[in-house]
């Protein structure tokens, strides 16, 4: 049998540059946004976070903005927080500047990029259920 050795210091996962747009350039190049893992614990609060419950007893589990959710929380670069920049598109929050600023397409990148990046270019809807049987 193997130590825990393996268990007690996994690879760690870089975070990952993706150019998502040539849209937002700088010195002639475009700047790449920087997303990160996101971590099962950060996947159950936000699945049960948009997981609702009617008066039935039957829950609902708002995939759009799940996704919208876990790809803002993963996006390190540029700080989504930033008050500046959520001002300058006239939004506030992290998921709401995300939708604003980038096209459908770019968005579907980003998104593909974080869930890539978590392990989750399977199929996302196994996850959704497990947690609904939770």
């Amino acid at each position: 049998m193997s130590s825990l050795n393996a268990f007690l210091h996994p690879i760690q996962v870089e975070n990952k540059e993706v150019i998502i747009s040539n849209r937002f350039v700088e010195d002639g190049k475009p700047v790449p946004f920087i997303v990160r893992p996101i971590t099962q614990e950060e996947n159950k609060f936000l699945m049960k976070k948009y997981t609702k419950r009617d008066k039935k007893g039957a829950d609902t589990f708002d995939r759009a903005e799940y996704v919208q959710a876990m790809t803002a929380c993963a996006v390190v670069y540029p700080d989504l927080t930033n008050a500046e920049l959520q001002k300058a598109y006239g939004v506030l929050g992290e998921s709401a500047l995300l939708q604003k600023m980038l096209y459908v397409g770019e968005y579907a990148e980003l998104a593909q990029a974080v869930q890539e990046i978590s392990g989750l270019d399977k199929d996302v809807n196994e996850d959704i259920e497990e947690a609904k049987n939770e």
